[in-house]
């Protein structure tokens, strides 16, 4: 009797357990306004459980899929030959596909190339600007 006692309150407990876990909806939580080509872009999706907590999920729980580009993990890489303005982004909860997303993000259009200084330019002594004891 004792051990169908102890079956009966892990079975309430497991249900209890399931039940708190069940995936109420998706969010998308980027970390910009607009995608860049030619890199890993982290597409970051949230979802909020039946008890109200939230949960970060990945590749494991979901299924990524995008109108341009490819995915690796939770990372959109985006060719730099692709000539469009926004890209729609779409994932599923695998464990139950009636649970979705989409969003549409815009490409960052003008990227600012940032000149880094060459080996040169880095180990060259620099000209003036130091004081007698020779401390910039």
């Amino acid at each position: 009797m004792m051990k169908f006692g102890f079956l009966v309150v892990m079975s309430v407990v497991s249900f209890c357990a399931v039940k708190a876990q069940k995936v109420d909806s998706l969010f998308f939580n980027l970390y910009t306004d607009s995608l860049k080509k030619g890199v890993y872009n982290y597409i970051n999706v949230d979802a909020k459980l039946a008890n109200g907590s939230w949960l970060p999920m990945t590749e494991k729980q979901l299924m990524f899929s995008s109108s341009a580009g490819t995915f690796d993990r939770n990372n959109l890489i985006i060719d730099t030959s692709y000539k469009g303005e926004t890209v729609k982004i779409k994932v599923v909860l695998k464990a139950d596909p009636a649970v979705w997303k989409e969003i549409t993000v815009y490409l960052k259009k003008y990227l600012v190339e940032e000149k880094l200084p060459s080996a040169e330019e880095v180990t060259r002594p620099r000209q003036g600007g130091r004081n007698k004891k020779g401390v910039l």
